[in-house]
C-alpha cells in the first residue's frame, strides 16, 4: 500500500506508529506530530469525503479516520493523563506527601455517609450536626454535597471525624462515587424496617470499589417491624459480616430521629479508622486535596468547598481548582466562621477563585499566580476542544418524536444550567446513561453553574438545543431571547421529573396535559413588617401583571429560592386589589413566607391546560 499522495506530495506513511493526541485535538495537531502540511492533512479528509478545516476541534472518530488512513495508530490521551503531564511540566507532583515518615502526622478519618434513598442518610447527619438540612430540599432529597467537622470523645479522648454529605437520590450515583474516591471510610445506612435495597447494594459497591472499610448503621430501630437481626444477615450475603458473626465490619444499631446511639457510631467510625488505616499526612508542605461543591455567590463570587487532603491552606495562597484559580481571599468553616489556615482532612469555603470550578476538581497551592493562570488556561482550552469536538437541530421535547421519525434529527442536544457544579453533573451523568435505543443520541453541548443566560440561548439557537435549568431560572433578557427563538427552556426543581420527562420524549410518550404561563413579574424595592400579615414585599411590577390568589416563585440572583407560593394579598396604597399591571407600585403578601430580600423578583404564573398535539 502507498502512502498517501496529495498535490503530487507523498505524505509520511505510518507503518503503525503510535500517536498521541488529547480529546478534542485538530489537524494542524496531528500533523506536528507527524512533521506534515496541515493542508494537506485537509486535503486526505476530503478524498475521504470529510469537510474540516486544519483548526477546528474534530472528533476521536474523525481523528481515528485519518490516522487508519495513513497507517498510524492513534492514542486518545485520557483527561487524567494529560493532567498528569501537564502538572508534570511545571515540576508539581500531585497526590504524593512530600517528606519522610517523619514528616507524617495523623489526620481524621473523611467519613461519606451512603445507603438507599428515605433510609435517613440526611436525618443521620442532621442528628450528627444538629441542624435540619431536610427542609430545605426539593422533594426531601438532598441536592447538593457539602463537608463539615464534628468531634467525638473516644477512650477520653477527643477525636475529629469529617463527614462528606453525598446526595442520596440514584442519579446522584457520579457524585457519590467521587465522594467514595476522596474518602477514608463509608457509613452505609440501612433501615432496620425496610433492609437491603437496589440502592444500598450500588453504594456497597462504590465503597468496595474504592477499598474502604465500611461501618453499618442500622437506622430506625425504633420503628414498627424493625429488624436489625434481619439486615446482619441480609448483608452478610454480600460479604459485610457482623463482628458479633465473627466478622470484622462493625454494625451500630441507631435511631436518627431520636438520636439513640450516635456517639457510638462515631466511635465505631474511629475504631475502625484506628485499625485498619493508616492516616497520617504532612501538614507542611503546600495544600492539595478536592472541590466537593461549588456555585456562584451573589456578592461573593465562586466559591467552593474544598477537602485539604494533605499540606496546610493558608489565607493569600495561590490556588489551582480544576480550571478556576484565585488567591483565597477568606476561608470559612462549616459554621460559617472565618479561619486563617486548614490542615490535612479540614473541609472549607474558599472565597477568592475566578470562576466556578466542578465537583471533584483536584485543587494545588502553586507559588506563583502566573504559574496557577497558566496550569488553569490550559485546563480550560483542553475541555473547550473536548465540547467543540462533540458538537453534533431546534426542537421542543413535544415534537421530538416528530422530528426523530421525519429523520430531522439523529440526536438531542442539552444545555444544562444548574444551581451548583455537583446537581449540573450528577443530571449530565443520568441523562447519558438513559437507554433510549439507537435511534437517537444525548449530547450535552454545555453545561454551567448559575442563571440561563442569553449567550445560552445563542448557543441553543445555533445548535438546536433544549435548556435544561435545574434549581435557576433565565436571567435578563435570556427569557423574551428564547421565545423569540423558539427555543425549549425547561426548568426543574427535582432531578428525577427532568430524566423522566427527556426519556418519555425520546421515546415519544411526552403528552404535556398543563402548561406554565407567566402572568407577571415584580421586583421588591421595599419591605414592610406587620405584626398581623408578617412581611409585606413593597414592589415594582416589571412585566405582565400580578394577580391575586396565583402561583408565585421568588427568584434571588436568578436562582430560584422558593416555589409554590401564593399571592394571597395585593393592595394598591391603602386598597385591596385583584391585580397591578405593568409599571405600577403596589404591596404583596405571600401568606407564611417571609424570606425576602430587597431586589428579590417575585415571578407569578397560572397553569392552563394545553391542547394535546
Amino acid at each position: 500500500m502507498q502512502a498517501p499522495s496529495v498535490g503530487g506530495v507523498m505524505l509520511p506513511r505510518g507503518n503503525g506508529q503510535a500517536v498521541r493526541l488529547s480529546r478534542g485535538a485538530s489537524l494542524t495537531d496531528f500533523a506536528e506530530k507527524i512533521n506534515a502540511n496541515p493542508a494537506s492533512l485537509v486535503a486526505v479528509m476530503m478524498n475521504l469525503g470529510e469537510m474540516v478545516t486544519a483548526t477546528q476541534s474534530v472528533s476521536d472518530e474523525t481523528l481515528r479516520l485519518l490516522a487508519d488512513e495513513m497507517n498510524y495508530v492513534l492514542e486518545i490521551v485520557s483527561p487524567e493523563e494529560e493532567d498528569r503531564e501537564l502538572l508534570e511540566s511545571f515540576d508539581i507532583e500531585f497526590g504524593e506527601d512530600e517528606g519522610g515518615e517523619e514528616a507524617l502526622v495523623s489526620r481524621p478519618p473523611v467519613v461519606t455517609v451512603m445507603g438507599h434513598v428515605d433510609h435517613g442518610k440526611t436525618r443521620l447527619l442532621d442528628a450528627i450536626r444538629k441542624t435540619n438540612v431536610v427542609a430545605g430540599e426539593a422533594g426531601g432529597i438532598t441536592q447538593h454535597i457539602g463537608a463539615y467537622q464534628v468531634s467525638s470523645e473516644v477512650n477520653g479522648e477527643d477525636r475529629k471525624i469529617t463527614f462528606i454529605d453525598t446526595p442520596g437520590h440514584e442519579a446522584f450515583t457520579a457524585m457519590r462515587a467521587r465522594g467514595a474516591k476522596s474518602t477514608d471510610i463509608a457509613i452505609l445506612v440501612v433501615a432496620a424496617n425496610d433492609g437491603v435495597m437496589p440502592q444500598t447494594i450500588e453504594a456497597l459497591n462504590h465503597a468496595k470499589a474504592a477499598d474502604v472499610p465500611i461501618v453499618v448503621a442500622v437506622n430506625k430501630i425504633d420503628v414498627e417491624g424493625a429488624d436489625p437481626t434481619k439486615v446482619r444477615g441480609q448483608l452478610t450475603e454480600f460479604g459485610l459480616v457482623a463482628e458479633e458473626y465473627g466478622g470484622d465490619t462493625m454494625f451500630v444499631d441507631i435511631s436518627a430521629k431520636q438520636g439513640l446511639n450516635i456517639e457510638a457510631l462515631l466511635e465505631a467510625v474511629v475504631l475502625t479508622a484506628d485499625a485498619s488505616l493508616d492516616l497520617r499526612a504532612n501538614p507542611e508542605q503546600d495544600a492539595q486535596g478536592i472541590a466537593i461543591e461549588s456555585h456562584l455567590d451573589r456578592g461573593r463570587g465562586a466559591v467552593s468547598t474544598v477537602l485539604v487532603q494533605r499540606g496546610t491552606l493558608r489565607i493569600g495562597d495561590t490556588m489551582v481548582v480544576g480550571d478556576a484559580y484565585g488567591r483565597v481571599r477568606a476561608m470559612l468553616d462549616d459554621n460559617g466562621q472565618n479561619v486563617q489556615e486548614a490542615g490535612p482532612s479540614t473541609p472549607v469555603l474558599v472565597l477568592g477563585l475566578t470562576n466556578v470550578p466542578g465537583a471533584g476538581d483536584n485543587f494545588l497551592v502553586v507559588d506563583e499566580d502566573r504559574t496557577a493562570r497558566q496550569i488553569a488556561e490550559k485546563r480550560a482550552a483542553r475541555e473547550r476542544n473536548a465540547n467543540f469536538a462533540r458538537k453534533g437541530v431546534r426542537f421542543s421535547l413535544e415534537n421530538l418524536d416528530e422530528a426523530l421519525k421525519a429523520g430531522l434529527v439523529q440526536e438531542l442536544n442539552l444545555i444544562i444550567k444548574g444551581d451548583a457544579s455537583g446537581s449540573v453533573e450528577a443530571l449530565e451523568s443520568s441523562l447519558l446513561q438513559l437507554d433510549v435505543g439507537e435511534e437517537v443520541d444525548i449530547r450535552v453541548l454545555h453545561r454551567g453553574v448559575g442563571a440561563v443566560t442569553e449567550s445560552d440561548i445563542n448557543l441553543a439557537t445555533g445548535s438546536d438545543a433544549i435548556v435544561i435549568g435545574f434549581n435557576v431560572r433565565a436571567a435578563g433578557r435570556a427569557e423574551q431571547m428564547a421565545e423569540r427563538e423558539g427555543v425549549d427552556v425547561r426548568y426543574y426543581s427535582v432531578i428525577y421529573q427532568a430524566i423522566e420527562e427527556i426519556e418519555a420524549a425520546l421515546k415519544g410518550m411526552l403528552k404535556p396535559e398543563y402548561e406554565e404561563v407567566e402572568l407577571g413579574t415584580a421586583e421588591i424595592r421595599e419591605i414592610f413588617r406587620s405584626s398581623k400579615l408578617g412581611n409585606i414585599a413593597g414592589v415594582l411590577v416589571r412585566s405582565g401583571e400580578v394577580k391575586r390568589n396565583t402561583k408565585a416563585r421568588l427568584l434571588r440572583d436568578g436562582k430560584v429560592i422558593a416555589e409554590s407560593l401564593n399571592i394571597s394579598g395585593l393592595r394598591r396604597f391603602k386598597d385591596d386589589v385583584t391585580e397591578i399591571r405593568e409599571g405600577f407600585e403596589g404591596g404583596i403578601n405571600l401568606g407564611n413566607f417571609n424570606d425576602i430580600k430587597i431586589d428579590d423578583v417575585i415571578a407569578t404564573y397560572e397553569m392552563r391546560e394545553k391542547p394535546r398535539g
